[in-house]
């Protein structure tokens, strides 16, 4: 069980430039809440089929103050989002709880899950399902036997009392489930075991004791007893699947230290993780893992992330770098400083990441839980009618209800229930460990339909630390003391190129001093005061807004920009204007007077490693790439073509508060018939609208929390080759779900049939029915093959 308070809503994305450095660390966020609500984690236990997952979820949903309930058969959990009571979250769980208990079903504490999930014994569970063998097998080997010639019947009591035991004690529990089903005017697997096998045993005691003396009639003993022994034996192999299902989680866990070597004014002490507070300096030895998210303050090493970020090389870490919990140290002694802790490292916030997919209900399970609805009680009619056909046919009662219990039994909607649920759980799962989370089962499902992948330019296909490559100043200005007054105005910005003008003056070894009335233009440029001179540093579009001509620099600016190069303009204010009098920021700043030229500064940035490859590969699978940029087309096309894409793909000179037009446009099919399913592919604050407005947003781990939290699949490693990993996993997984529908429905549709027409006796409709739901889970976990070479995505 996990509660949690509502989060603060992200803030507002404005059209603001990138901020995020491409090497910065991969930060998760938390996702936002968009409404006052809470949110509870129950595990339940009982549950059997779609039948239960779908009680249990409106019996929740029918508890004041319940917003919405999403249960989960796979994890055997649900997930509620809830108004708080007056009694707090406390009351609320209390009610939940209840309703769960009298839906027929068992909420576990916090303890029983847990330790539910951390039995790894391949046998857990399996003494019921001995004991139901070792009881059978009495009764099913004279059958074998007739086979070959030898009667080796066993007497009716002797039948009596192996099987009686089966039905009544390891088979308690479908009566229980069963008898709160029907209760609650509902039906699910349970209830269909409990009527077919108490239907087969109460025939052959009827049998038995309407018998003539010295006869011995034809019992159905073996027939419940199998049936019952078979169903626990699919339960418990369906168990141990999904057990392995949730494996990406409980190694997600793993990673977690339980203790942390603690320096203090008395040295090393060891005390538990829980314990470590922000601010904290921790040593972490050779070979261990790192406690908690950290800065590193003394020594050199090499981190292994392996299992946060999917990224199979160790990363160089030096002083001041920031270490993520659950990292493995490598071969140097190092101190950190602790910077996060609990639930607000980035590994708790990756769990919770998976977690919330994996409890997530996809779109496509709305048609599945449909169908379940109705599903029982059509089966019981078909039984019924079963039934009463063949006794119409003269076949005898005992004939014609041995076949209804055959149908009652194959119709069992377990991997009906299991299909969906057992997929998007190992897509996600092997998802997480390949560096790719996705947020919510929707994303994940809608992500094989993309035909369009949408990508910002800087820092998501270039590196993003674009440098200062040209500084042509007028005639007559000290370029040192220019250099030095725009590297003040920039100073508090995040901007990629504000931070290479700083950058290029610690270079020169140039002193920054503070500036004063520093405002930005959003989209546009910064302007700021120093001393007693007011600097204005932004674009070409932003200068001509300004009416700032270019004059003879107009030439140079236009090289520039055709040998792809970023082109920003220096302009000064002749007469200062007073901090209260200056205009408001965005396009309508207009001309103002007493502007002079001062400079033009050419940036140049580097395409991504892999990135190229990463949009061929995306073209060999037909998927078209763009390129959106805010540069001038000269320089957007100069990267295109060092990336391989085409001039037509190419939307240069967009505004930050533009791009989600962008995007609209090519949902609405950009001059093509027809629309287009689109994927945004971005990283800073900026493209955080884009990202909401694609049909799947894909935010680069090294980028903003806003933007994150705006997209449904994260890239932890900020690899452009991941956007066709995710896509990838998206299709396999979605096929894996479909394969999974198609055989639950088979077994039924061409399962009923045939035990309704007598081809099918109870025991092997029992198999049949155990086979289907473990088949399905399988089949799921085929996806764990799943591998990603660094040069890309390999067919399983």
């Amino acid at each position: 069980m996990n509660t949690s308070a509502p989060t603060p809503a992200a803030p507002q994305a404005s059209a603001t430039p990138d901020t995020t450095p491409a090497t910065a660390p991969a930060f998760v966020p938390e996702p936002a809440a968009s409404a006052p609500a809470h949110t509870l984690d129950l595990s339940i236990g009982g549950m059997t089929c779609a039948s239960c997952s779908g009680r249990v979820e409106r019996a929740l949903g029918k508890v004041p103050g319940v917003q919405q309930a999403t249960v989960n058969l796979a994890t055997e959990s649900a997930r509620v989002q809830f108004t708080p009571p007056e009694g707090g979250d406390a009351a609320m769980e209390a009610l939940l709880r209840r309703a769960v208990r009298n839906a027929g079903y068992e909420p576990l504490t916090p303890a029983a899950s847990a330790a539910r999930e951390q039995d790894d014994s391949p046998w857990a569970g399996f003494a019921p399902v001995a004991i139901g063998l070792v009881l059978s097998l009495p009764l099913v080997l004279p059958m074998l036997g007739d086979l070959f010639g030898a009667h080796w019947m066993l007497p009716a009591w002797a039948q009596f009392v192996l099987a009686t035991p089966v039905q009544f004690i390891l088979g308690a529990r479908f009566y229980q489930a069963g008898w709160h089903a029907a209760k609650a005017l509902s039906g699910n697997m349970d209830l269909l075991v409990a009527i077919g096998t108490s239907a087969g045993w109460g025939l052959s005691v009827w049998l038995w004791l309407t018998a003539h003396p010295g006869h011995t009639p034809h019992l159905y003993f073996e027939a419940s007893a199998v049936v019952i022994t078979l169903v626990l034996l699919g339960k418990w192999l369906e168990a141990r699947a999904k057990h392995q299902t949730t494996a990406a989680i409980r190694a997600l866990h793993g990673l977690r230290p339980d203790v942390a070597h603690l320096l203090g004014k008395t040295g090393e002490v060891d005390v538990p993780v829980a314990e470590v507070m922000v601010g904290d300096r921790l040593v972490v030895r050779p070979g261990e893992r790192i406690p908690v998210d950290g800065v590193l303050l003394e020594g050199d090493t090499q981190v292994d992330e392996s299992m946060l970020t999917g990224e199979p090389l160790p990363v160089a870490k030096a002083q001041g770098d920031g270490l993520t919990g659950g990292a493995i140290n490598g071969e140097g002694r190092i101190v950190l400083q602790v910077r996060a802790v609990g639930a607000e490292t980035v590994l708790s916030r990756i769990i919770r990441l998976v977690e919330d997919a994996q409890a997530a209900k996809a779109p496509i399970q709305r048609l599945v839980d449909q169908v379940a609805n109705v599903f029982v009680p059509v089966v019981l009619l078909i039984a019924l009618c079963t039934f009463l056909g063949w006794w119409w046919a003269g076949v005898g009662m005992e004939v014609a209800l041995i076949r209804a219990v055959a149908v009652l039994v194959i119709a069992c909607p377990c991997a009906l229930g299991l299909a969906t649920p057992a997929a998007i759980m190992a897509g996600t799962g092997v998802a997480a460990r390949h560096g790719i989370l996705i947020k919510d089962a929707q994303a994940l499902e809608l992500a094989h339909r993309v035909d369009t992948v949408a990508f910002d330019k800087t820092g998501t296909l270039t590196v993003g630390q674009p440098r200062l490559t040209a500084f042509h100043v007028e005639p007559g200005q000290d370029e040192a003391a220019l250099l030095a007054a725009l590297a003040a105005v920039q100073s508090g910005s995040e901007h990629p190129l504000a931070r290479a003008v700083v950058q290029a003056a610690h270079d020169r070894g140039l002193d920054v001093a503070a500036p004063g009335a520093v405002r930005a233009v959003p989209g546009r440029g910064t302007e700021g005061t120093v001393g007693a001179r007011s600097y204005l540093v932004g674009s070409l579009r932003w200068m001509d807004e300004l009416g700032v001509a270019l004059g003879p620099l107009a030439a140079q600016a236009q090289q520039w920009q055709s040998e792809g190069a970023t082109v920003s303009a220096v302009a000064v204010r002749v007469q200062a204007r007073a901090e209260n009098d200056a205009p408001p920021a965005g396009a309508d700043t207009g001309a103002a007077p007493g502007l002079q030229l001062q400079a033009l500064l050419a940036f140049g940035d580097e395409p991504k490693p892999g990135a190229r490859a990463a949009l061929a590969q995306l073209h060999e699978r037909g998927i078209r790439t763009v390129m959106i940029s805010g540069d001038n087309r000269g320089a957007a096309l100069a990267m295109a073509q060092r990336l391989g894409l085409d001039a037509a793909d190419v939307r240069a000179d967009v505004l930050p508060g533009d791009k989600a037009a962008q995007v609209r446009a090519l949902q609405q099919g950009d001059g093509h018939p027809g629309g287009h399913v689109v994927a945004m592919v971005g990283d800073g604050v900026n493209d955080a609208p884009a990202l909401a407005a694609a049909d799947v947003g894909m935010a680069m781990g090294n980028g903003t929390d806003v933007a994150m939290h705006a997209a449904g699949i994260t890239l932890m490693r900020g690899d452009p080759a991941l956007v066709a990993a995710a896509l990838d996993i998206s299709r396999r997984t979605v096929r894996k779900i479909r394969q999974n529908l198609f055989w639950a429905f088979a077994y039924n549709v061409a399962g009923i049939p045939l035990a309704a027409l007598g081809y099918l006796s109870p025991v092997v409709a029992g198999a049949a029915m155990a086979l289907s739901s473990v088949s399905v889970v399988t089949n799921a976990l085929l996806l764990k093959r799943w591998r990603m070479p660094q040069n890309g995505v390999k067919p399983m």
